[in-house]
C-alpha cells in the first residue's frame, strides 16, 4: 500500500519548540534521555504525540516512517493490537501489587525456553539494572573485582562502565563522567571490540583479578557493528581458559536478531545473559540470568542482593508475554531479514547514485549508515565517520518524513510493521539525503 508522507518544514514547528522550551524548564535539558535532545545532529527534538505502525506522528500531527522504535523495544511496530489487548486486560486487574503474579513465571518460562544460557532468570526494570547486577553476581561468584568491557560499547551508566580508553589497550579504566569515583572506575579494563589479542592480553596481565568479560555480542551503541568471524568463540575459548565469567549484553540483540539472541545466531553459549527492549514489548523490562548454580547465589536463594519495587510489573509482563508469543514461530524474523534486506540494498544504491561513499552494516533488522569509505569494525573506526555528513542526511531524511535516531552512533531497527511501501520511500528520500550530505565538503 502506498504511504502518504507530508512534508516536514526544516524548522522546528511552532508547536515542538514550545514543548521544547517548557520542557527544558522543568528537566535537565528538557529530555530524560540524553540522545533524544538532538545534541548530535544539531536542531531540536521531535515531540511524539503518538505512534501506528511503522509511523509515528509529531505535535503538529506530521507523519514519519519511523526507525528509533524506541530505540529498540519496537519489533512489532507502535501499538500492535496484541499487545494493547493484553495490556487492556492487564491493566484491568491492577498496575503492581509488590507480590509474586503467573505472569512473571509464564514470562520467565518463555525466557528460558529461548535463551540457551539461562536456566534461571531475574526481572528488573531496565538494561542498567540488568548489567549492573549480573556483574555483581559475577564478582560475588569469582571472589574477583575487575571487570572488561570493550570501548564503545555502552552496558548502562552504572558507574563502573562509564570509562573512557587509558594510555594502552589493557589499561584499567579512569572515570569519563563526573561523580564517578577512580576507584570504581579502576576496575574496569578496556579493550578494543572485534580484537581478540588485547583480550589475550589483559586477561595474561590481570586474569587473575577479571570476574567477566562483558560484552555487546553485536554492537550497537558506536553504530551497529556486527562482530568478526570467530571474535564472540574466541571470548568463549579465553573465559574457560582463565577462569572468566562471559556476560552478553543483549539487552538490544536479545529476540531482535534472533528469537534466542545473539547467542543462537552466532552458536555462543555466556555465562550470563543481560535483557530488555523487547522483552517488555515496549514496557519498562529487562531481567538477566544464567545457569541455575549461578543464579541460586542471588538473594532470596543467596547471598547476592538485588531488589526492585516495580520488578516483575505485571503490565510490562503482559505486554512481553504477548510480544513473544508473536516471536516465537520464527516467521516474524523471515520477514524482518527480507525487508531489512531491501532497505540496504535500496540505501546503497542511492549511495552510490549520490556519488558518496558510506558503509553500511547490518544484522538482522539492526542497521546503521556510517558516513566513511573503510568497513568498521569497532569503535575506532566508528570514530573516523563524519558526522556532520550524517547530521545532514539526518536532517534531509526528516524533512522527506523518514525519522531517524539522532546519532550516528545509534543503530537503526526495522520492524514487522514496515512494508515494502516504508522501503520504497525511504530509499526514495534517501537518494535527496545523501546529496545533502555529499554537499558538506
Amino acid at each position: 500500500m502506498a504511504i502518504a508522507i507530508q512534508s516536514v518544514p526544516a524548522t522546528p514547528a511552532v508547536a515542538a519548540h514550545r514543548a521544547f522550551e517548557q520542557a527544558r524548564q522543568v528537566m535537565p535539558g528538557g529530555v530524560n534521555s540524553p540522545v533524544r535532545a538532538f545534541g548530535a545532529v544539531g536542531g531540536e527534538p521531535v515531540f511524539a504525540r503518538q505512534g501506528d505502525g511503522a509511523m509515528v506522528i509529531d505535535l503538529e500531527g506530521q507523519e514519519y516512517i519511523d526507525y528509533v522504535g524506541g530505540f529498540g523495544p519496537l519489533i512489532l511496530g507502535h501499538t500492535p493490537s496484541a499487545v494493547v489487548e493484553a495490556l487492556n486486560k492487564a491493566i484491568s486487574r491492577g498496575t503492581s501489587f509488590g507480590m509474586p503474579t503467573l505472569a512473571e513465571t509464564t514470562l520467565a518460562q518463555m525466557v528460558s525456553d529461548a535463551v540457551p544460557s539461562i536456566e534461571l532468570v531475574r526481572f528488573v526494570n531496565s538494561g542498567t539494572e540488568a548489567t549492573m547486577s549480573a556483574i555483581r553476581l559475577a564478582r560475588a561468584a569469582t571472589a574477583r573485582p575487575a571487570v572488561i568491557k570493550c570501548t564503545g560499547c555502552y552496558h548502562g551508566h552504572c558507574d563502573g562502565l562509564l570509562v573512557q580508553a587509558g594510555s594502552g589497550a589493557t589499561t584499567f579504566g579512569t572515570p569519563s563522567c563526573p561523580g564517578v569515583p577512580e576507584a570504581i572506575a579502576s576496575q574496569t579494563i578496556l579493550v578494543a571490540f572485534n580484537d581478540i589479542d588485547s583480550v589475550r592480553r589483559a586477561l595474561e596481565i590481570h586474569g587473575d583479578q577479571v570476574a567477566a568479560i562483558i560484552i555487546e555480542p553485536v554492537a550497537g551503541n558506536m553504530g551497529c557493528v556486527p562482530p568478526h568471524e570467530g571474535y564472540l568463540h574466541g571470548l568463549r575459548d579465553l573465559c574457560d581458559r582463565f577462569d572468566v565469567l562471559l556476560i552478553f549484553d543483549e539487552v538490544m540483540t536479545g529476540f531482535r536478531v534472533d528469537y534466542g539472541g545473539a547467542q543462537v545466531l552466532y552458536g555462543v553459549r555466556p555465562d550470563l545473559t543481560c535483557l530488555g527492549k523487547i522483552l517488555g514489548g515496549g514496557l519498562p523490562c529487562a531481567a538477566f540470568g544464567g545457569r541455575q548454580e549461578l543464579m541460586c547465589q542471588m538473594a532470596p536463594a543467596g547471598p547476592v542482593y538485588q531488589a526492585g519495587t516495580l520488578s516483575g510489573n505485571p503490565l510490562a509482563m503482559a505486554a512481553g508475554i504477548a510480544t513473544l508469543e508473536i516471536l516465537r514461530d520464527g516467521a516474524a524474523y523471515v520477514q524482518l531479514e527480507q525487508i531489512s534486506q531491501m532497505l540496504v540494498s535500496g540505501l546503497e544504491q542511492a549511495a552510490v547514485e549520490a556519488g558518496i561513499s558510506v558503509q553500511i552494516s547490518r544484522v538482522g533488522s539492526m542497521l546503521s549508515i556510517f558516513f566513511q569509505d573503510r568497513p568498521v569494525g569497532n569503535y575506532r573506526d566508528a570514530l573516523e565517520s563524519r558526522t556532520d555528513r550524517f547530521a545532514a542526511f539526518f536532517h534531509s531524511m526528516r524533512e522527506q518524513g523518514v525519522l531517524l535516531p539522532p546519532s550516528q552512533f545509534e543503530s537503526w531497527f526495522v520492524s514487522t510493521a514496515h512494508d515494502l511501501a516504508c522501503v520504497e520511500q525511504t530509499c526514495t528520500a534517501a537518494a535527496g539525503a545523501f546529496e545533502a550530505a555529499a554537499r558538506v565538503l
